[in-house]
């Protein structure tokens, strides 16, 4: 680098110093704001969390980019800064389907940022027990895998727990073969948790047909029980081959490339309107000729666009069913509760499961 380079680069970084100067005061001076807010809340006894105020921050700073940052790497940004506000601002705990690593705890991080604390659950029934009873304040759950859709018991527990969706996201999953053994064809068993053998397959299949394949309740327990067993592997996410230090045999053994996972989380509240938000039903429609036809076609004559239907046996009567519906929509709107009003002509059960904001993955590398 010649001298007039050197120059250069010193008078950049000397600029630099001084904008990083400029965006501390700002984020305390920020935070200092958060924390008044924060004493509101209590006082009111109001959510420390508020997903609707979360999704306008993001879109007021998506508005204001001019580049050449990309919006995803500026919500990465804002996320730590917000999660380091929550953390200041009141203390609460998030669970999450454990152990650490799993892919519920990554979605955890991505919702919440890397400054609060996460409590590892052992089942999903746990997710929405230990919001019910006050032992955390949020939890993340699986809902649906674009592979082999719904989560069985995620959506059985909608039934029976009072708690609330308050957000959503997905998680792009990769699944990779992990174990101490170095050579597949001495690999006995394989741990992991069903929805991510579903979602392998083929993979399985055409590279270890006689492998036993034995299901735990989640892909990082699995990776922490193929650390202790030296003719086991496990199929897991990078990050538990990272924690629980097992080599990675075969990266990427998903069926599908575009592999997502949605998640949700499970709340006592509801947030408020944010304008283009999402309500998820559960319902159980009477049993009369046509009456599922019938029920939706109210959704059509209301022009309110159906983003899933699912079914899942009720485990009340043989070949009874609930229905899971998702619609773009909040439940406060006075177009959606005319809506839900009507539905019960058709429908013995109606049971709101939350409304919350549409998520979407800004743009970016």
């Amino acid at each position: 680098m010649n001298h007039s380079d050197k120059e250069k680069l010193e008078k950049l970084r000397v600029e630099i110093d001084t904008e990083d100067k400029i965006i501390v005061e700002a984020v305390n001076r920020r935070t200092k704001k958060v924390l008044e807010i924060g004493k509101l809340k209590e006082k009111n006894q109001a959510p420390v969390y508020a997903p609707d105020r979360e999704h306008s921050v993001y879109e007021k700073v998506f508005s204001l980019n001019e580049g050449p940052i990309t919006n995803k790497s500026l919500q990465a940004i804002y996320r730590e800064i917000m999660s380091a506000s929550l953390a200041l601002e009141r203390k609460i705990s998030i669970g999450y389907l454990g152990p650490e690593g799993s892919y519920t705890h990554q979605a955890c991080i991505k919702r919440f940022g890397a400054s609060l604390p996460f409590v590892p659950l052992q089942t999903i029934q746990d997710g929405f027990k230990s919001v019910e009873n006050g032992e955390c304040d949020y939890s993340i759950v699986p809902v649906e895998n674009s592979t082999e859709g719904g989560v069985n018991d995620t959506l059985d527990m909608f039934v029976e727990s009072p708690v609330h969706i308050c957000s959503e996201l997905s998680l792009r999953i990769c699944h990779n073969l992990m174990s101490l053994q170095s050579d597949i064809k001495q690999i006995k068993k394989i741990y992991s948790n069903p929805q991510v053998f579903g979602q392998c397959r083929q993979w399985i299949l055409s590279h270890m047909p006689h492998v036993d394949l034995v299901e735990v309740s989640s892909s990082s327990r699995a990776a922490q029980m193929a650390a202790k067993d030296k003719e086991a592997g496990a199929i897991a996410g990078e990050l538990c081959a990272q924690i629980y230090q097992i080599p990675i045999l075969c990266r990427s053994i998903q069926d599908k490339g575009n592999n997502v996972t949605r998640f949700a989380v499970l709340a006592k509240e509801f947030p408020k309107p944010t304008g283009n938000d999402k309500t998820s039903l559960l319902v159980f429609i009477k049993d009369k000729v046509g009456v599922l036809h019938d029920t939706l076609l109210y959704f059509k004559e209301n022009n309110i666009n159906l983003t899933r239907i699912e079914s899942r046996p009720s485990k009340r009567r043989p070949w009874e069913y609930f229905f899971y519906i998702d619609f773009i929509g909040h439940y406060n709107n006075e177009h959606t509760r005319s809506l839900l009003e009507s539905l019960k002509e058709h429908c013995e059960l109606i049971k709101v499961l939350g409304s919350y904001p549409v998520y979407s993955e800004p743009a970016g590398e």
